[in-house]
């Protein structure tokens, strides 16, 4: 199916529904929530998935995974999407918690096809084969580093916030920990209680993610790299390439 919503096909007797939709730049989807999983795969550009536990930004040949019942809002960058609704008794064992993911050649192929199926396709012949290989091959897949945790004391979100608004290499934990009024080893501390991550192994996951945003959007390596506060493109490359596992310039090329 195309261009059409999940709430109009929730209730098909079948374990997965795929739905091909594309959008226009810069469309938002708002806050909501489905009743199957999601796999939410963009074919071309670039999707950026808040939930109230975080951010993540999806690359165009890579996929998310939205479990059911978690509220999540889209901003679509020049996206065409593939989705899969996926009943919970039917679910890969993704877990409970969005993640991105790689997409394989012969996954990519498979929900190509998968849209173009009859609603009602035989769970029996080669349209019910497809879908069964598509859920194998979605247990086969692989986190990527794309998530920025957020956390939960408010005083310490509001500095993530801004700084995920206008990220800089050069904010260090004491500055942060000055700003609470607490003790560097409080700070990292809570730093790391609140998001699973070091203060700076955060910081280099978040310009990672925002620089992809722009990176979508034609801006040149050495323009994001300066206005993130780097000395160099090339230190900022390297940085890029230890979290992200590629460099900027070929991230968004490949389906790896």
């Amino acid at each position: 199916m195309r261009n059409t919503s999940i709430d109009l096909l929730d209730h098909t007797p079948r374990a997965v529904v795929a739905i091909g939709t594309d959008y226009p730049q810069g469309h938002l989807l708002p806050s909501h929530s489905h009743r199957r999983a999601q796999l939410l795969y963009g074919a071309t550009g670039v999707m950026q998935v808040s939930t109230t536990n975080g951010r993540w930004v999806v690359p165009s040949q890579r996929a998310v995974w939205i479990p059911p019942q978690v509220a999540h809002e889209v901003l679509m960058l020049g996206v065409s999407t593939r989705s899969l609704y996926i009943e919970p008794a039917a679910m890969p064992a993704l877990g409970d918690q969005c993640q991105v993911i790689s997409v394989s050649p012969l996954m990519r192929q498979l929900l190509m096809e998968a849209v173009d199926l009859p609603l009602a396709y035989d769970k029996d012949g080669r349209d019910g084969a497809l879908i069964n290989l598509l859920l194998h091959e979605l247990n086969r897949t692989t986190c990527l580093p794309l998530h920025i945790p957020l956390p939960e004391t408010p005083r310490l979100l509001t500095l993530c916030q801004a700084f995920l608004q206008q990220p800089n290499a050069h904010q260090s934990p004491e500055q942060w920990a000055q700003q609470l009024h607490i003790s560097l080893r409080t700070f990292n501390r809570l730093f790391r209680e609140q998001t699973g991550m070091s203060f700076v192994q955060w910081r280099q996951r978040a310009c990672v993610v925002r620089a992809l945003t722009r990176l979508a959007a034609g801006e040149a390596v050495t323009r994001i790299a300066l206005d993130f506060g780097y000395d160099s493109p090339a230190a900022f490359s390297t940085m890029f390439r230890r979290v992200a596992g590629q460099p900027p310039s070929a991230y968004l090329e490949t389906g790896a």
